[in-house]
């Protein structure tokens, strides 16, 4: 095996200030990176559906408490009956959507470090009670459909998941996408498997507030600017603690690269799938909820076969 180097704190830092998307898209520049996915591109991963099949990327909603859901979903439901015996049923769902528990997006508004938020805003400006000014969820009210392109850790490893001495690295990715016959293009949905819901099994405090966390290590974030990634999906988080000096690095492509992310998808199903169809590349939509001035939206990635 190829050996590597870990790259420095300042590297790391240097990776996230050097090389940022400010001011790339002028008056887009709200919608990000997703502003690289065209209409050419759109139609290009349509050729992707051949067989028609679909699997979800999104966990279920979780409404029972527990160290791993400390603000689980609120479900209520309410029924009603007429003399006449016709009823009907309706429900009330409330949802803190940050956090391990459920599958969301992060829009472009959600994190900022000390230079500012995405393009350079200024977050006390931009984020008010009522919402956010720039870089909100409502700017993907249309859909974001791509190609996506799964990257699976497990297989690669041959382990069942990430551990925490052995976070994902950049050189990595490139490897399992060579290991994989796929190509990272401009405007792709990369989506990077890391075994999340064995590594749950395996240890019971896995993704409780406060605990360390597998995943992603800084030295992705060349791969995910490099490649003009538009949008970054995990079942991992940041690796934590990281050596890098950045608090969770990754996230910071939100506010450096203008990439949103899609946090805590459920991925077993899309690594069978892959492994079936015998093909890492598929249709990929993601619809958010239209929250304006949302800082992100629940959401159910859906790739097509």
């Amino acid at each position: 095996m190829t050996a590597h180097n870990i790259p420095s704190k300042e590297q790391v830092k240097s990776y996230l200030t050097d090389r940022r998307n400010w001011g790339r898209w002028g008056a887009k520049g709200g919608a990000g990176a997703t502003n690289l996915i065209t209409p050419a591109k759109r139609l290009e991963a349509t050729k992707l559906i051949r067989t028609g099949k679909t699997v979800s990327l999104s966990m279920p909603l979780s409404v029972e408490p527990s160290p791993r859901n400390p603000r689980p979903v609120q479900h209520y439901m309410k029924s009603e009956t007429d003399p006449n015996g016709r009823g009907g049923a309706s429900d009330y769902v409330g949802i803190y959507q940050h956090g391990y528990s459920v599958t969301h997006m992060d829009a472009l508004c959600h994190v900022w470090d000390k230079d500012g938020m995405w393009d350079g805003k200024d977050p006390q400006e931009e984020i008010t009670f009522n919402g956010a000014k720039y870089g909100s969820v409502d700017q993907f009210k249309d859909g974001i459909v791509t190609r996506g392109v799964l990257l699976d850790v497990p297989k690669y490893r041959e382990k069942p998941h990430v551990t925490l001495d052995s976070p994902v690295h950049g050189w990595e990715l490139e490897e399992i996408a060579s290991s994989q016959d796929v190509e990272i293009r401009r405007g792709d949905a990369v989506i990077v498997f890391c075994g999340r819901k064995s590594y749950m099994d395996t240890f019971s405090d896995g993704f409780t507030d406060g605990a360390d966390l597998p995943g992603l290590h800084g030295s992705c974030l060349p791969f995910i600017r490099d490649n003009d990634v538009a949008l970054l999906g995990w079942d991992m988080l940041d690796a934590v603690p990281n050596d890098s000096g950045v608090p969770m690095p990754m996230h910071s492509i939100i506010n450096s690269y203008g990439v949103p992310i899609l946090d805590n998808t459920s991925l077993e199903n899309l690594s069978a799938t892959c492994l079936e169809e015998n093909r890492y590349e598929f249709f990929l939509t993601v619809n958010p909820l239209v929250i304006v001035g949302g800082t992100g939206s629940p959401v159910n990635p859906i790739a097509i076969f």
